[in-house]
C-alpha cells in the first residue's frame, strides 16, 4: 500500500522517494557501495528509478551521482534508510562521497487520484 494523505473530499495514495545526490570522492572505495546496498534495497521492496553516476547538471552545483528509489510510503523509506541491513553500505557511501539524501512524498495533481 502506498502512503496516504487526505484532502477534504478525497483520499489520495502516493509513493515516497529517497533521492541521493553526491560527488564520489574516492572511486576505489566507492566500488564497494553498490554491491553492499543492493541486497538491502531489494529486501525493502523499493524500486530503483534512477542510478546515474554521470548526472547532467542544468542548474546549481549538484553532485555527479544521482539515485532515486521509490517506496510505498515515507515510513518504508525511512525504515530502509535506518535499517541494520543498509548501515554498512551507507557508511561506505558516506566515507567515499559528499552529498545529500532526502526522503520526500510523490506529487498528485489536484483532482486526480
Amino acid at each position: 500500500m502506498y502512503g496516504e494523505f487526505h484532502t477534504p473530499t478525497e483520499r489520495v495514495t502516493v509513493s515516497a522517494y529517497i533521492v541521493l545526490n553526491y560527488t564520489i570522492t574516492n572511486a576505489k572505495g566507492y566500488e564497494d557501495y553498490p554491491p553492499a546496498a543492493m541486497p538491502s534495497i531489494a529486501a525493502s521492496g523499493a524500486e530503483v528509478l534512477v542510478a546515474d553516476n554521470h548526472s547532467e547538471a542544468v542548474e546549481g552545483k549538484p553532485g555527479d551521482a544521482t539515485v532515486v528509489l521509490r517506496f510505498d510510503s515515507k515510513e518504508a523509506a525511512r525504515a530502509w534508510y535506518e535499517s541494520a541491513d543498509y548501515q554498512m553500505a551507507k557508511a561506505i557511501r558516506i566515507a567515499n562521497a559528499d552529498g545529500v539524501a532526502v526522503i520526500c512524498d510523490g506529487f498528485v495533481t489536484p483532482g486526480r487520484s
